[in-house]
């Protein structure tokens, strides 16, 4: 009997904005060049994405929105991304190999494995996957959104992003429970009152 092991990750647990996004992949066979997501160029994750999603025996996405992390935390978030990841998938796999130190709560078997997408190739895929579809999503929540930056950073808190949050405040993808977003919005809704108290004196 042949043994369906799918690896999982996740993509966009840092962030200040936007989803955080998993997905789930078990290979027909290896891929060259697949690794960690972080450790290829964007060209090159394009590319091997697109071999992935070819050559797979099946993978599949799962997603939590900001509402949700904002509800559930990062954390819990993260584990419902991977679990409706798995959940999706075509093919029941027999053990799921999760990239990190936590699993989620699904019906199979599974190994939480430290720096999995670099030592393993089903891992390595899944995070290209992610990578590729979550940088893809903002890249369209730049144009819905313009000024803030987000297909430079992905919606991670990098000076810009950060002054550009100060500036104008956060959106309708902002991570309302992340301090730095609570601490623009708590200056954007005070400053008229601010403005109106300075001026009536």
């Amino acid at each position: 009997m042949q043994l369906y092991v799918a690896g999982v990750d996740e993509v966009g647990r840092g962030p200040l904005a936007g989803p955080v996004v998993t997905a789930a992949v078990i290979l027909r066979e290896p891929i060259d060049g697949v690794t960690d997501s972080k450790k290829l160029t964007p060209s090159k994750r394009n590319q091997l994405a697109i071999t992935i999603r070819e050559r797979a025996l099946c993978y599949a996405y799962g997603r939590a929105e900001v509402e949700e992390i904002d509800r559930l935390n990062i954390h819990h978030a993260t584990l419902l991304a991977m679990k409706r990841a798995i959940e999706a998938l075509s093919i029941c796999p027999h053990k799921a190999l999760i990239d990190g130190l936590y699993i989620p709560d699904v019906s199979m078997p599974c190994q939480a494995i430290v720096k999995g997408d670099s030592l393993v190739m089903e891992i390595g895929a899944a995070s290209i996957l992610a990578k590729v579809l979550r940088d893809n999503e903002m890249d369209e929540m730049d144009a819905l959104y313009p000024g803030y930056g987000f297909s430079l950073h992905k919606g991670y808190p990098t000076a810009l992003h950060r002054a550009a949050l100060q500036e104008l405040g956060p959106c309708a993808i902002h991570r309302l429970s992340y301090a730095p977003v609570a601490a623009a919005l708590k200056r954007h809704i005070t400053a008229p009152l601010s403005k109106l108290q300075t001026h009536s004196v």
